[in-house]
């Protein structure tokens, strides 16, 4: 049985969430999301909480329940709060810039490369060796990150590459003579 399935979700005044035919939809400040949910579970919506519920008691093991009520929530907190994430480069020459929705890397290749935004995140580079992504969506944030930082990994013996901003790069000693 999950004990983070059985937690309920707080929900604010300023999102609206709604649940019909398997499909949850909820509109906030920052945008709409939907999401079909597992046809062995529903959702119940109170004053200020939701909780996800089985509709046997066999699903009660089912492990889909608690990554159902994970999701659940993502899109909850993406609507009212957002996410964001952030990268650095650190590398000499290592640039970052952006222009309308193409994101602009001098990475030390012969070329710049250039990376289109997805639709749903935005982009600010306020250093040129810092980029802050922002979404409502968990999930396009985290691959439109891991998509830029796929162009130069940060390598173990100078750290240099693009790395996410709490993230430990582990350090390997270099050849001896």
């Amino acid at each position: 049985m999950s004990r983070i399935a059985k937690n309920s979700i707080k929900i604010s005044n300023d999102i609206n969430c709604n649940f019909n035919d398997g499909i949850f939809l909820a509109k906030g400040k920052l945008g709409e999301m939907k999401m079909t949910i597992n046809s062995n579970f529903t959702i119940d919506i109170k004053d200020e909480s939701l909780t996800i519920i089985p509709k046997d008691e066999k699903n009660k093991n089912d492990p889909n329940w608690g990554t159902t009520r994970a999701l659940v929530a993502n899109i909850i907190q993406g609507v009212s709060v957002g996410f964001e994430k952030t990268l650095e480069l650190n590398g000499t020459g290592y640039r970052a810039s952006i222009s309308g929705n193409i994101l602009k890397l001098q990475l030390g290749y012969s070329h710049d490369i250039n990376y289109e935004v997805p639709e749903g995140v935005k982009v600010l580079c306020p250093k040129p060796n810092i980029i802050k992504l922002s979404s409502y969506d968990k999930e396009k944030l985290g691959a439109a990150a891991a998509k830029i930082r796929s162009y130069r990994k940060p390598e173990p013996f100078k750290g240099k590459g693009i790395k996410y901003e709490n993230e430990y790069i582990f350090r390997k000693e270099g050849k001896k003579k």
